[in-house]
């Protein structure tokens, strides 16, 4: 799931994708309401969270911008101030919820969850590749239902393949959508992960799931499929 954080304070932008990225979010943030326009426009996020007070452009003019132009990704908005009239305003304007700062971790968790799941394309279905299965919302992994313990990054990388299972996805894809960082030929951060995720997704079952194209990326699939 990806997640457009749009908020000025440099401290509150680092709890967030600190604790997002934990919960296996994918992160991408904006400083100001004109670059967090620019990058929700794509409609590529499946949720933006967005404070109200911004420089450049405020987080209501924001809301109406996307929703002028038919953006629909959900939005929950950041607020220092519990007043009704920029609640009715916000909802007004397009918004799906609400939190007032400061907030609880795990009720912001809670909510992004809550909007995700009235998103008509949203599945609330555990992933499944032949044995394996990924739930993405109490965050289980079993195959042939054995339990697999992954860390956050783990977990994060194999229901990033499990979402494309079939299709070969590339370092730089990869690291786009798990890391949120650019290519670099020189990490092997991604070969470090899927080595370590193999040993506990693919050591001591019958055949392996995670495959290596050579020089192109990983896929994951069932064997001959």
């Amino acid at each position: 799931m990806r997640v457009l954080v749009i908020e000025d304070d440099p401290a509150v932008v680092s709890f967030l994708k600190k604790g997002l990225r934990e919960a296996s979010y994918i992160v991408e943030s904006a400083s100001n309401g004109v670059d967090g326009a620019r990058m929700a426009s794509g409609g590529t996020h499946d949720v933006i969270v967005l404070d109200l007070m911004l420089p450049g452009q405020d987080g209501f003019d924001v809301l109406r911008e996307l929703r002028t132009n038919g953006i629909n990704t959900p939005v929950i908005c950041l607020t220092a101030r519990d007043t009704v009239h920029d609640r009715v305003r916000g909802l007004d304007l397009g918004a799906d919820d609400y939190l007032v700062k400061p907030f609880s971790f795990s009720e912001l968790l809670a909510r992004l969850r809550a909007v995700l799941r009235r998103q008509p394309s949203f599945s609330a279905d555990p992933l499944a590749v032949g044995p394996l299965t990924v739930d993405v919302i109490t965050r289980h992994v079993q195959r042939a239902g054995k339990r697999i313990d992954l860390s956050p990054t783990e977990f994060a990388l194999l229901n990033y393949l499990a979402q494309h299972a079939g299709q070969v996805l590339s370092r730089t894809m990869i690291l786009e959508n798990v890391w949120d960082m650019n290519y670099d030929p020189m990490t092997n951060v991604v070969d470090v992960h899927i080595n370590r995720l193999r040993k506990k997704v693919d050591r001591g079952f019958d055949f392996p799931l995670i495959h290596t194209i050579r020089g192109v990326g990983y896929v994951l699939r069932e064997e001959g499929a």
